[in-house]
């Protein structure tokens, strides 16, 4: 259930009351170092820092706020018994040993989606949601990147007209696959650029995706939607705590650097104006909206990247249909996607 923003716990204007050790698990990928950065950037304090990669990257050095990090096992950083964990290692590894990290008293907070619809499990967007959180909660799911930055957009809507139906078309980033998926996009583009062959680099998609779009986004299911469209459904009506919402998506992978688009269609149940819509969005906390059609402002990835808010524009009343909204919705999908909503959960328990 989303939580209105006067009723919300004001985590950020909060102060520290205590010194905590943190374990960063995949400190070393994409979403590894944008944790490193947030936590650089929102000054989070902490006593002790682990950092853990992979077996073959055991005993590298990483150097952050000037201090050098030596990497550690998976194994040592139960064994120290880190006050949270940060996961951003894939679904196996936290399925694994999350609940080794919780058996010591760690809190877990998951990047991946081994426990996003587990039902003992909370799926938590601080803003809307994070007033749910206890400290019972030893391993906690962070949502997909591209469901996290709609329902932001989407919360304080639903609280006022209430969803009756979603449809979602999504454009997605290939920095959401990985660094391998950006080698491949970079070897294209430079490949096409200077008419050369492509340098043997390992192929994440089955096709080419520079100067192209792959409307296939992690596996394909029984019922012929991907996983990733699935994943949409299903999260956004844990988040919202409203199994009674429609729910369609076709997730699509475009040539972007980073940042994830939406072009999100609402149906409510009740009638809105747009003035009101606007005036809404525009008071939510980690929402900015860019809806200047005048002057060709609205959300794009370019201006995205490196940033926390979700980005919202394009409003307009879907015209054959009556009460419901077309928007555009925009955000880093390395920051707020992932990154940050982990940092800001972590922020919530430690200020509560």
């Amino acid at each position: 259930m989303y939580l209105a923003p006067a009723e919300r716990h004001i985590y950020r204007k909060h102060i520290y009351n205590f010194m905590t050790k943190i374990a960063i698990i995949g400190a070393t990928g994409l979403v590894g170092n944008e944790i490193l950065k947030v936590l650089d950037e929102r000054k989070v304090p902490f006593s002790e820092l682990y950092l853990v990669a992979s077996d073959k990257s055991k005993g590298k050095e990483i150097i952050f706020q000037n201090k050098k990090y030596v990497l550690i096992s998976l194994q040592e950083a139960i064994d120290l018994k880190p006050d949270f964990a940060i996961f951003s290692a894939g679904g196996s590894i936290s399925l694994e040993t999350a609940p080794k990290f919780a058996e010591n008293g760690t809190v877990v907070i998951d990047n991946s989606s081994a426990w996003r619809m587990d039902n003992t499990k909370k799926l938590i967007v601080p803003e809307i949601n994070g007033h749910l959180l206890t400290p019972e909660d030893k391993i906690i799911a962070n949502p997909n990147c591209s469901t996290i930055q709609m329902v932001m957009a989407l919360a304080p809507l639903h609280t006022r007209y209430k969803l009756k139906r979603l449809v979602i078309s999504t454009y997605q980033s290939v920095s959401g696959t990985g660094k391998n998926a950006l080698d491949q996009l970079m070897n294209e583009r430079i490949s096409h650029h200077k008419n050369e062959p492509q340098n043997l680099v390992e192929k994440v998609y089955p096709h080419q995706i520079d100067l192209n779009i792959l409307p296939h986004i992690d596996v394909f299911l029984e019922n012929d939607y991907t996983k990733e469209e699935m994943k949409m459904v299903n999260e956004t009506r844990k988040i919202l705590g409203d199994n009674s919402i429609g729910i369609t998506a076709t997730t699509v992978r475009v040539p972007v650097v980073g940042g994830h688009s939406e072009a999100i269609n609402a149906e409510f149940e009740n009638e809105f104006e747009i003035t009101d819509i606007r005036k809404i969005l525009s008071e939510t906390e980690g929402i900015v909206l860019q809806d200047d059609i005048k002057n060709n402002i609205y959300p794009m990835p370019i201006n995205a990247q490196g940033k926390d808010e979700v980005f919202v524009g394009r409003i307009r009343r879907d015209e054959s249909q009556a009460k419901t909204l077309n928007m555009w919705i925009v955000a880093d999908n390395l920051r707020k996607g992932a990154a940050t909503n982990a940092v800001q959960i972590m922020e919530y328990l430690m200020k509560s």
